[in-house]
């Protein structure tokens, strides 16, 4: 009976916390918007978010965060708010990086930087956890324990040969000192109709891995091509070897995607190429399924160029996303926690999605919990895919983006799932 009078008054006590948090962000939203809007029109690409951060490390200390560390892994911040009470860490991240996309959109907050755009919601993840830091700011007192801000560059990769994104702030400490005992985050996007929010139990996102793939063979004249090995041949070859991966060695239960995006070789229409180089992408849910991807591809290549007298080098990028997981069990506490926010009609849970997402990283370290903020909106023709010229979210979801990340935190540090 003390435990089911306990277990009421826990619930009551966050239903009243929910109508303050509620309040509160719905009061935020002419900020919210205003600071979406600002990075919006602002953008920096991966490794380059210097006008970001200053802008994001200013508004913190305007709060009055008891810390805002700068530089990190580049321009990244790492800013801790201790509560008037003591209790565990909790931590939320988010990503401040934009994309080399030209904005077509005509929007009074269209980007004045040509050719760079927020086509993957970072300006609104940005926005929202600016609010979320604002309404905890406001609530110190009332805080059991510390509240830790990840701000984080590079989420859709560094530049070539330039260390970056979750991997660079893990390796400069970001999760140390204090050490989070749960990290959370959220993605942006027109999945869903605003005012909803997604999220997946078990594997949520897939791993990324990026390769580069050169075929190499011997050039000659194309009148006597017996005289050369045609790489263009030998490639086309591979391209369709590579897909009886998929096809005929995983098991079909086992989600994965091995894509060849880019093929580039030969000089002209009278010589046989010498080489060609071909880039793609491997993705999937299971970290088996990858290394054992990675060992096929080098025996179909293997085979296939030597049947040619051909042969090839493949290289994997230096940046690329483990699956992201969301472990059931916590997956199941948060989304009560969503449902209790939104309602449950409007908290969906979604199938995994083949895209990738660096926050598996910290996922690997501490445990935690991935989500979508869904901002379609079909009257207004905001209806377009992340990285898209055309991608737009719809404002309305800000807010709520403010009250679910908000929720989690305060009940993460109340109690443990």
């Amino acid at each position: 009976m003390l435990a089911i009078l306990l277990c009421s008054a826990f619930a009551l006590s966050a239903q009243s916390r929910d109508a303050r948090i509620a309040q509160r962000a719905d009061a935020l939203r002419p900020t919210l918007i205003e600071t979406r809007r600002d990075f919006h029109m602002h953008p920096e690409l991966s490794n380059r978010e210097e006008r970001t951060a200053r802008v994001i490390a200013e508004k913190l200390r305007k709060l009055g965060f008891d810390e805002v560390r700068t530089g990190v892994a580049r321009h990244g911040i790492v800013a801790v708010l201790k509560g008037a009470k003591p209790g565990p860490v909790v931590a939320w991240r988010t990503d401040m990086d934009a994309l080399p996309v030209n904005e077509t959109i005509d929007v009074p907050y269209k980007s004045r930087n040509p050719g760079v755009k927020h086509a993957c919601g970072h300006d609104v993840h940005m926005a929202v956890a600016l609010g979320i830091a604002e309404l905890l700011a406001g609530m110190r007192q009332e805080l059991a324990g510390t509240v830790k801000f990840l701000f984080q560059p590079a989420e859709e990769g560094p530049p070539e040969g330039e260390e970056g994104g979750a991997p660079f702030l893990i390796k400069q400490g970001a999760l140390d000192n204090p050490r989070p005992h749960f990290i959370f985050g959220l993605h942006a996007g027109a999945a869903g109709p605003v005012g909803t929010v997604g999220y997946a139990s078990g594997p949520a996102m897939a791993s990324g891995d990026e390769f580069t793939l050169t075929i190499r063979g011997r050039k000659s004249h194309a009148a006597w091509p017996h005289q050369g090995v045609d790489s263009v041949t030998v490639a086309s070859e591979c391209v369709l070897a590579l897909q009886s991966i998929r096809s005929r060695r995983i098991d079909p239960l086992q989600p994965m995607v091995l894509t060849i995006g880019t093929i580039h070789g030969g000089e002209r229409h009278n010589i046989i190429a010498e080489s060609v180089q071909m880039r793609g992408t491997m993705r999937t849910f299971n970290e088996g399924v990858r290394e054992n991807v990675r060992t096929m591809m080098r025996q179909t290549l293997d085979g296939c160029t030597a049947a040619h007298g051909a042969n090839y080098d493949l290289r994997w990028g230096a940046f690329s996303y483990p699956p992201l997981i969301n472990e059931p069990q916590l997956a199941a506490w948060s989304a009560a926690v969503l449902q209790r926010v939104l309602g449950r009609d409007n908290v969906h849970a979604t199938p995994p999605v083949m895209g990738s997402e660096d926050f598996s990283y910290y996922l690997k370290d501490v445990p935690g919990f991935f989500y979508w903020l869904h901002g379609a909106n079909q009257s207004r023709g905001i209806v377009h895919g992340n990285h898209t010229a055309e991608f737009d979210m719809d404002e309305d979801s800000l807010p709520i983006g403010v009250k679910t990340g908000a929720a989690l935190l305060l009940d993460a540090l109340e109690r443990k799932p």
